[in-house]
């Protein structure tokens, strides 16, 4: 425990070696005493929680590529593959990193610079990268309902790698921005893995990057996602409008309009009384008006409720340097961005129809070879399926045998022999 406090402290006596010190923004994790009972069960809730969400963030994002690469027709889902690769790297990379700088379960865990700056760099790529391609599906969704022509035209595969291209320089160079250019620092050094984070050095430099990557990864994609999807929302609600009945004439009185309006009520009522239930339902539009909103407030409130919170985290800490912040508050809020890259391929993938179809597709294939194994050939199956076969024959035969025992008449003088085998449709013969 000596030896990280020395880490963490400069050596005032020997100034040959400058170790590197949080400033006063930098938020803290301090070294407390063994917690009691009920907070040991609270890391314990973290822990896996955060474990959980990794988890999830793993098989469901490998999940929706294998699926989207297996079927030829889902490749038109470039931008949602290309999601799901951001974010299972993120899973690969970035959250266990992520765990063992939040858990207090590794705060003995002592980070070098460079592993530092790499961790940073990661946190800062991969969220730029899973943004600006969620921005990216935004305006193609757009372009696909909105102006299907022009998208049909412009739309290629050369379009689509620009766009993937440009997503990983801007990302890259935000990533390399948190890299070089602290000069406050000594390259010497080690860090605590709790004080790793964006805003481990205090300078101008990291006020204007701090700045730049909230405006430029979450102000401007959040126009630009809720401008998108409010015009998809005024597109759905005229074409629902237009699929409506015709407005009445302008020569119409207010009686006219009234019995007009009864009369249709009427024809409906006997129209549908006339019809059975399945006709009497109309056909759903594939894009109607609350299909839109609800998708609105779904994309849009999905992108706020995660990222919000850490960007003006983030921002709150650039602009009041000397303000005192909670551990736990930082935790929360990176965890929830966090838990972007576990639910983006269930808002963009697996919601998505097709994608689901295949996946039960893909599913019930899997599902049925699990026999093929055990088996050499069809000899164990069939000899399997030849004893239940006799098995059932001879319980069959005997509970014939049973009630033909038990249910034949007694012999009488006069009985006639009635036909072994019963003729469906004969009529039987009355006795003299």
């Amino acid at each position: 425990m000596e030896e990280i406090r020395s880490l963490l402290t400069p050596d005032v006596n020997n100034d040959s070696t400058t170790h590197w010190a949080p400033g006063p923004s930098a938020v803290s994790r301090s070294l407390d005493p063994p917690p009691g009972a009920p907070q040991r069960l609270k890391d314990l809730a973290g822990v896996f929680f955060m474990v959980a969400l990794n988890v999830l963030a793993l098989l469901a994002n490998t999940a929706v590529i294998v699926v989207i690469l297996k079927a030829p027709h889902l490749r038109k889902f470039a931008f949602v593959c290309h999601l799901c690769v951001v974010d299972l790297l993120s899973g690969v990379l970035l959250m266990p990193l992520g765990i063992m700088c939040s858990s207090p379960y590794f705060a003995g865990l002592v980070f070098t610079v460079p592993e530092c700056q790499t961790y940073v760099f990661l946190n800062v790529s991969l969220m730029a990268a899973s943004i600006f391609t969620i921005t990216a599906i935004s305006v193609e969704r757009y372009y696909y309902i909105v102006h299907p022509m022009r998208y049909e035209l412009k739309m290629t595969c050369k379009l689509t790698a620009a766009v993937v291209a440009l997503v990983w320089l801007a990302s890259a160079a935000l990533g390399l921005a948190t890299v070089f250019g602290w000069s406050s620092h000594a390259t010497r050094g080690a860090v605590s893995a709790a004080r790793c984070s964006l805003h481990w050095s205090r300078s101008d430099h990291q006020r204007v990057f701090s700045l730049l990557f909230c405006v430029t990864c979450f102000c401007l994609p959040a126009v630009v996602i809720f401008a998108v999807y409010c015009n998809v929302y005024k597109v759905a609600r005229v074409a629902a409008r237009q699929h409506g009945p015709p407005p009445p004439p302008s020569w119409m009185t207010a009686t006219q309009m009234k019995s007009r309006a009864d009369s249709i009520s009427s024809q409906t009522t006997i129209i549908t009384t006339a019809r059975d239930a399945p006709r009497r339902t109309p056909r759903a539009r594939p894009f109607g008006g609350s299909k839109a909103a609800l998708t609105l407030v779904v994309i849009v409130g999905q992108f706020l409720i995660c990222w919000l919170p850490y960007f003006a985290f983030q921002l709150h800490l650039s602009l009041e340097a000397s303000s005192s912040i909670s551990e736990d508050l930082e935790d929360t809020v990176t965890w929830l961005a966090y838990s972007s890259f576990a639910l983006n391929p269930f808002f963009y993938g697996l919601l998505n129809r097709q994608i689901r179809e295949e996946l039960d597709k893909l599913r019930r294939c899997y599902s049925a070879r699990p026999t093929e194994p055990f088996s050499s050939g069809h000899e164990a199956t069939g000899h399997e399926n030849f004893l239940q076969f006799l098995h059932r024959t001879s319980c069959t035969g005997d509970t014939r045998a049973s009630f033909t025992a038990s249910s034949s008449p007694r012999p009488t003088l006069d009985q006639t022999p009635q036909p072994a085998v019963r003729i469906p449709g004969q009529i039987p013969e009355e006795l003299s």
